[in-house]
């Protein structure tokens, strides 16, 4: 009869046999439920004997992950393997106690031949020495391996979590200054999150090894007396037979369970006390050990002279100290040699190539002389807690990243990153902020104080330091943190220093973003696209139009503050006249008009009303007729002095709106309206001008004058 036919059960093929083996999560799940069974049903002595062995095997498998792993994060998993391996001991202890206590009578082999052995070995025929040995296992286990290695994992935790702020701060920090990209920082959140969650564990998986320690003392104690009871009671044997049996079997269980115990222990120890140390545990110690040459000479310097010491034997003393002797002998001389093969290194580059005058390559030298920050903050060292503030406080970095989400959100562009340094050879309260190295706006705060603003303009009648606020330049003064809330109700505007900074990045960053829009900057958002407008991408570049005038288009939307968020539209308008128009002011200006209602809505108020003052029809003749020439020559030519009456009207217009609460914007027609605005922002640089076509039908308005 073959295997399966008529037996009730069948052999599994290799198919599902090799589906079973590649389901590592069903032999957990196995291996779990086998412990609990274990804790539950019998087990024969001979099935014993192999989990004893597996146990053993277990530990040790553990021991050497700990040793030959770089940084503990590499075992993380350490706590529930643990957890795993503290279950298995117990459950096995359980079952050799049922077997020592049913069987002990029948002779030391009742719970198997592991444990007969191990108590043959170590106890030598004498249960003394037994009883001996598994205390000093259990006092060496107990008492210095575990607790140890628990009040160093307590420790770890407790100074863990107290570091994460700081460390936190150091990546914000690190990502504001652009000195990471936001995966790096995300992989260094995710890994210090992972740091502070593994030493917690193991503060608490420290307990299983103690807990381990005490199930095993009592389970001993509760093998010998409640052996003898039963050899005797209920056995028939006599108080020494029964002593002798049940006391070499339960010293014997306890050592074949406390050995791993105790190898596990180590385990944890070395783990927790690796933490700071990069490396496998040999090359580590080998590393720092064997880096101080000295230390061993001095070794061996003083185990000569305790050989020399009346008596104490010397030849182990003059062998230890010859050995430690020559190490120290090697070590320095592989110290030396390192240092000449760095200084040979620092005076020529592989291969022969030439180096520069101070040993470094000319090319990292010219390279590191090229690089440019794009955005960057220089200030004086009083500014320092600004940046070094604690979480939760008013920081430069905090503010800058909200800034860059602000712009991006509010623009349609992600700034570059703002690199914040400290200038020693700025006075200690000035900040400089420089766009491409070239300084783009400068000002005095003070960190810990606040600077009060009056709204209407006047002065502050405050005691304080009388400045002039840097992005507007209106009347301002700086006062200690004690006057804050009188300043507050006496109507004041109170901010703090790094928010003064961020709002006069804030401008200078909105005045100047069409120079920060890259020709990779525009591809980048070109590749971003969704699939359906990346395909007119294609279709009308380069053939109707270069990357470089899609950047010029949205250079000229973002010199008037007119985000560019909405990408695929521009891109439709400029996918409507590229065919016909050269000129990306041309094209700027259709797109503007693509764009009515966002532009109506950027610049309405908080009811949905757009307030405009008009270009009378007089004016608007004058532009007419100086406009000159054809097409991209086209330009202004009106004369001076009705240049400056049209300023002075501008300005007297936009004065009186301003008085009555106003923020209007200029509307003239499509034709007048790019040379209006060349001659407004020379003086009014964030007044809105639009045209005609940009004023969406559905949008309300409400004329508050006329030029």
């Amino acid at each position: 009869m073959t295997a399966g036919q008529g037996s009730g059960f069948s052999i599994p093929d290799r198919g599902a046999m090799g589906k079973l083996l590649n389901r590592p999560d069903l032999f957990l799940a196995i291996g779990v439920m086998g412990i609990l069974v274990v804790l539950i049903f019998p087990m024969p002595a001979i099935l014993l004997d192999i989990l004893l062995a597996l146990s053993i095997i277990l530990s040790v498998l553990v021991l050497m992950t700990a040793l030959f792993i770089e940084e503990p994060l590499e075992f993380s998993a350490f706590p529930t393997a643990l957890l795993i391996v503290t279950m298995f001991r117990l459950a096995l202890n359980l079952a050799s106690t049922r077997l020592i206590l049913a069987h002990g009578h029948e002779g030391t082999a009742a719970a198997g031949h592991v444990i007969e052995a191990f108590a043959g070995f170590v106890m030598s025929g004498n249960f003394v020495i037994g009883v001996i040995v598994f205390t000093i296992l259990i006092i060496v286990n107990f008492v210095v391996i575990t607790k140890g290695s628990g009040r160093i994992a307590e420790v770890a935790a407790r100074f863990t979590l107290d570091a994460m702020p700081g460390k936190q701060m150091a990546i914000d920090a690190d990502l504001s200054a652009g000195l990471i990209d936001q995966e790096t920082a995300k992989t260094r959140r995710k890994a210090l999150e992972d740091e502070s969650s593994f030493f917690g564990s193991m503060d608490g998986a420290s307990k299983f090894v103690r807990g381990d320690a005490i199930a095993g003392l009592l389970i001993t104690f509760i093998n010998v007396l409640g052996g003898i009871i039963i050899g005797v009671a209920q056995q028939g044997l006599s108080f020494g037979d029964a002593a002798h049996n049940y006391t070499q079997l339960t010293v014997g269980d306890g050592l074949v369970s406390q050995i791993p115990a105790l190898i596990v222990s180590t385990a944890a120890g070395l783990l927790v006390s690796k933490a700071g140390v990069r490396g496998a545990a040999d090359k580590a110690l080998g590393k720092q050990l064997s880096g101080y040459p000295k230390a061993l000479g001095m070794s061996a310097a003083v185990m000569l002279l305790i050989a020399l010491l009346p008596g104490i034997p010397m030849l182990p003393f003059l062998l230890l100290a010859g050995g430690a002797a020559f190490l120290a002998r090697r070590f320095g001389r592989a110290a030396k040699a390192r240092e000449a093969e760095q200084t040979l290194a620092g005076q020529a580059q592989p291969g022969g190539a030439a180096t520069a005058a101070d040993g470094s390559p000319r090319e990292e030298t010219l390279n590191d002389l090229l690089r440019m920050d794009e955005l960057k903050i220089e200030i004086g060292y009083g500014l320092l807690p600004l940046v070094n503030a604690a979480a939760g406080q008013d920081r430069l970095t905090d503010q800058v990243r909200a800034l860059r989400r602000q712009l991006a959100a509010e623009l349609g562009f992600v700034m570059p990153a703002v690199r914040i340094v400290d200038n020693v050879q700025l006075e200690a309260n000035h900040y400089f902020i420089k766009i491409k190295e070239i300084d783009a706006g400068q000002g005095i705060v003070y960190a810990g104080q606040y600077m009060a603003m009056d709204p209407m303009g006047g002065a502050v009648n405050l005691p304080g330091h009388n400045v002039l606020e840097p992005t507007f330049g209106l009347p301002a003064t700086w006062i200690d943190g004690a006057l804050q809330d009188e300043a507050q109700l006496r109507g004041y505007t109170v901010v703090d220093a790094a928010t003064v900074i961020s709002t006069h990045l804030t401008e200078v960053l909105k005045s100047n973003m069409p120079e920060l829009l890259s020709h990779g900057e525009v591809q980048k958002l070109l590749r971003e696209l969704p699939k359906d407008h990346a395909d007119l991408v294609k279709e009308i570049v380069p053939g109707q139009i270069s990357t470089t005038g899609i950047q010029r288009v949205l250079q000229l939307l973002l010199s008037e503050r007119i985000s560019i968020r909405d990408l695929p539209t521009i891109i439709e308008g400029i996918a409507e006249v590229s065919a016909s128009v050269r000129n990306p002011r041309e094209i700027a200006e259709h797109v503007r008009a693509r764009l009515a209602r966002q532009i109506c809505a950027q610049f309405s108020d908080g009811n949905g009303v757009l307030p405009i003052i008009t270009l009378s029809p007089a004016w608007e003749s004058v532009f007419a007729e100086s406009i000159i020439g054809q097409g991209e020559e086209r330009h202004l030519a009106m004369q001076p002095s009705r240049l400056q009456e049209f300023v002075r009207h501008v300005r007297d217009k936009f004065e009186d709106a301003a008085r009555i609460g106003e923020m209007p914007a200029l509307v003239t027609s499509a034709m007048a309206r790019p040379f209006a605005r060349q001659i407004i922002e020379r003086f009014r640089r964030e007044t809105p001008v639009l045209s005609q076509a940009e004023i969406h039908p559905r949008v309300r308005l409400k004329t508050v004058g006329s030029v």
